[in-house]
């Protein structure tokens, strides 16, 4: 069996209003002393997120675990950028701990857009074949010396054994209102998906609140928090969570994923989609329409 690593406990988040943003802008960059901060709408969870004039956002880990990702993202934004065929965040500075704000922290460029949903893709299966064509990119970047899965991406990246204690609790609180049975084969099929071994990079979080568009097409990817080198099978969980199954289709011929991998990111997005049917709220209700997509699939998806 996989050696499984600790996640811990949830991480205890701070607050981060706009004043402290200004004051940390005024001290450590005061070029940038007179832009106007304001917070950006749907700023994320893991880091508070400002726009700092037009063409610039601050983000602020909300918790020490989060920070882990700072000087990550400073060291391969740049690296990554280059390499890819859309657009993504390019870091401006790094600030550090002040005004009792303990983590360092990161301002970016800004990229404008609308997030990734459903109803705003004009084309699904145009918008699954270039969200395919920006991952294969990623993975043929060079992986060596790039960020192994740890901490500072809560292991995406490594086995999904690190998450089978979370996926085994909502599925008990999920038995009786789903096929538990079913699900719970899925499961075990993706935790008996064999990786190759080969580190390629990957995003971590390919969600719809990281996939930009403009006019309906995908613009832009933002959000490399998670990112690293291992196995990519986290990022083909948006097959399920996100595209349409004509699009899933193409999302795996453009992709060219194994039977493995798919069974791998099958269980990604299931774990996903148990984990927030669990909740309440309109959250669950979103993740009860994508699990009953991923039951529904399974085996005519394999």
């Amino acid at each position: 069996m996989d050696d499984v690593p600790d996640l811990g406990p949830v991480p205890r988040r701070r607050t981060v209003g706009v004043a402290l943003v200004r004051r940390l802008i005024g001290e450590q960059f005061p070029r940038w002393a007179g832009l106007p901060v304001r917070p950006v709408s749907h700023g994320g969870w893991d880091n508070f997120t400002f726009h700092v004039g037009d063409g610039m956002v601050a983000r602020l880990p909300s918790a020490a675990e989060y920070a882990l990702a700072v000087e990550k993202e400073q060291r391969w934004l740049p690296v990554l950028a280059s390499r890819l065929p859309l657009p993504v965040p390019v870091p401006l500075a790094q600030g550090k701990p002040g005004a009792g704000y303990p983590f360092p922290w990161s301002i970016h460029s800004w990229l404008d857009g609308e997030t990734a949903s459903p109803d705003r893709i004009a084309d699904p299966v145009r918008f699954a074949v270039d969200l395919a064509g920006f991952l294969a990119a990623l993975q043929d970047v060079e992986a060596a010396g790039g960020p192994r899965p740890g901490k500072h991406n809560w292991f995406r990246g490594a086995t999904l054994r690190t998450y089978e204690p979370s996926a085994e609790r909502a599925l008990a609180a999920l038995d009786g209102r789903i096929d538990a049975g079913l699900a719970r084969e899925i499961w075990t099929t993706a935790l008996a998906a064999r990786w190759d071994g080969r580190d390629v990079w990957f995003h971590g979080d390919v969600a719809a609140g990281n996939l930009l568009l403009d006019g309906g097409a995908l613009t832009a990817v933002i959000d490399f928090g998670t990112c690293g080198v291992g196995d990519p099978a986290c990022d083909t969980a948006i097959a399920w969570t996100l595209l349409t199954a004509e699009g899933r289709r193409a999302f795996r011929e453009r992709l060219s994923v194994d039977d493995e991998t798919w069974a791998r990111g099958r269980g990604w997005a299931l774990w996903k989609t148990l984990v927030s049917a669990a909740r309440t709220g309109e959250e669950a209700e979103e993740a009860h329409r994508v699990l009953g997509e991923i039951l529904a699939e399974y085996p005519t998806g394999r």
